[in-house]
């Protein structure tokens, strides 16, 4: 009797698992055909060219190609054929049975959709009015704000609403401006009493910081010629000392250099147009780049709030991560994970620089400001999250890692095949990020050794 009661209650488990994870699942694929999902959406637009940073300055000019996504609760009508791809990648890690249909389905939607190219643009106009009265009201209702922005932020209302969502700017609109304006010349302030003094007044430990932080800056992000230009490298200098000099805890770390470069292009599309590779600041004046580089400054600072142990003596909270995304991939896809170990590589050679520069380097950059507002929008619960991020990224090339050796599985991880992603590839990392964040996060057994 005992022994039939035990294995009732195995198969009432496996239902229930089951049940949860096709209703996962479910959501996910309804997510995909633009419905309501709750608490997290999937970006469905059309890619944008790379290293393209054209913050429009009015929502009328934001079109399909805008970095904006489908609101939660609106259907879309652009539904096309990155979409069927998309859908194809999630069954492939739930039910194939329902895979062809599926995308049978997904086609057949695909042909209506191209003959309503303006369903985009409407759905657009809805989302930007959801922003634009989130924004518009005397307090910012920053809950409410945080699940519109974990989809993307319209361009040109970024810089906001990462402020605001960073608690760099308050949600009272009164006290904003003021704030900002004690906030920037605190920041003048600190560059007069840090950076701006002769060697001979610093210590040993902070000359070889900063001899550091200027060997780093022309090394970040060095396939955008904007980040070449001597007056930018000067600028992150004087962030990134700062920042190290002001939180002695961690001091400065190679990495954190790639951490300022959101924030730089972001803030500065509020000062000039266009692409980011005509961009110079030279055309700005000194007060400009000085409240530039405050907001990055701050912005910076209260991200890394959060993760201080990422960056201190032995960065356990980076260790922390990798082993979670070890447990994470052996859950999620065991022969990865079987032939990972049987090839001695461990998870550290790669997912530490990973988790080191968020992912910035594994992504082309012109990808990095939409993945961000979802890192922003997350708040405290980032680096939690960053772990699912990560494991649905490195899955994206599940069957082509268990054909390679050691060394070939070296050189794939730190080397990702990601350059020619649009945010449509972005999208579908994001979107199983989250599905398998809903099936395990709230079962941390399922994640125990």
């Amino acid at each position: 009797m005992r022994n039939n009661k035990e294995e009732e209650k195995k198969k009432e488990s496996s239902l229930n698992l089951d049940w949860r994870f096709n209703q996962t699942l479910r959501n996910v694929q309804g997510l995909l055909k633009g419905r309501s999902f709750p608490g997290k959406v999937l970006l469905t637009r059309k890619p944008d060219p790379p290293n393209q940073f054209s913050p429009t300055k009015h929502p009328s000019d934001i079109e399909s190609s805008s970095e904006i996504d489908i609101g939660r609760g609106e259907s879309s009508d652009n539904f096309d054929e990155g979409e069927s791809r998309a859908t194809g990648i999630v069954a492939n890690y739930a039910t194939p049975q329902k895979s062809k249909a599926s995308i049978a389905g997904n086609d057949s939607k695909a042909g209506e959709s191209q003959k309503s190219p303006s369903g985009t643009r409407a759905t657009d106009s809805a989302r930007i009015a959801r922003f634009t009265k989130e924004l518009s009201g005397p307090t910012v209702v920053l809950d409410a704000l945080r699940q519109l922005a974990w989809s993307g932020v319209p361009p040109y209302l970024r810089p906001t609403v990462w402020r605001l969502l960073l608690g760099y700017e308050p949600p009272n609109s009164d006290r904003r401006d003021g704030v900002l304006k004690r906030k920037r010349l605190e920041y003048v302030d600190c560059v007069s009493q840090y950076y701006d003094i002769p060697d001979s007044e610093r210590s040993d430990e902070e000359v070889n910081m900063l001899r550091q932080i200027a060997v780093d800056c022309p090394r970040t992000v060095p396939d955008v010629t904007f980040f070449q230009q001597p007056e930018v490298q000067k600028s992150l200098e004087r962030i990134l000392y700062i920042w190290a000099i002001r939180h002695p805890a961690s001091g400065y770390v190679q990495g954190i250099n790639d951490l300022v470069t959101p924030f730089f292009v972001v803030f500065l599309s509020e000062y000039l147009e266009g692409n980011i590779e005509n961009w110079t600041l030279s055309d700005l004046t000194k007060e400009k780049v000085s409240n530039l580089e405050a907001d990055c400054y701050w912005c910076l600072s209260k991200l890394l709030d959060g993760m201080q142990d990422h960056y201190t003596f032995a960065q356990p909270g980076i260790q922390r991560l990798v082993f979670k995304l070890k447990e994470l991939v052996r859950r999620i896809d065991d022969p990865v994970s079987k032939h990972m170990e049987q090839q001695g590589l461990e998870f550290l050679q790669f997912a530490f620089r990973w988790f080191n520069c968020l992912l910035i380097r594994e992504v082309p950059f012109h990808l990095v400001t939409r993945l961000w507002d979802t890192y922003i929008a997350e708040g405290d619960a980032l680096p939690d999250f960053l772990v699912y991020i990560s494991a649905s990224l490195l899955l994206t090339w599940s069957e082509k890692i268990q054909k390679h050796d050691f060394q070939e599985m070296v050189m794939f991880l730190q080397h990702l095949p990601t350059q020619r992603w649009t945010h449509q590839e972005l999208e579908m990392v994001l979107s199983r990020a989250y599905m398998w964040h809903t099936m395990f996060d709230s079962s941390p057994s399922h994640l125990a050794s």
